[in-house]
């Protein structure tokens, strides 16, 4: 079973250059996404898995938090340690946290 990690916990982690991967579309992480956060939609996380380091835990975030307990156990089954964040945006932006906005060209940022 996946743990669910709190905003507090993603918030020392990032800080610590944690990687941290945003399942959203496009749209949604357009609008305001968590900073330094790599944009790899749930659709195609799979085909992306190769881009991440299985040298520390994958924090994954979505809207709210369906998403990202998808995608965590995606990663897990690829052998990544994947810690979904509980809440998702929704409790990143009411916990006050700062925002990003806006789609690199190359999908990814970080």
């Amino acid at each position: 079973m996946l743990t669910e990690v709190t905003i507090d916990d993603l918030e020392q982690a990032r800080t610590q250059g944690a990687q941290l991967v945003d399942v959203r579309e496009s749209d949604e992480y357009a609008e305001a996404h968590v900073p330094g956060a790599r944009l790899m939609p749930l659709a195609i996380l799979p085909a992306r898995l190769h881009e991440l380091s299985n040298d520390s835990p994958v924090y994954v975030i979505c809207g709210c938090g369906a998403r990202s307990a998808k995608a965590a156990e995606i990663l897990t089954g690829a052998g990544l340690d994947a810690r979904p964040v509980a809440g998702g945006m929704t409790a990143w932006i009411r916990s006050g946290q700062p925002v990003a906005t806006g789609v690199p060209r190359d999908g990814k940022e970080g």
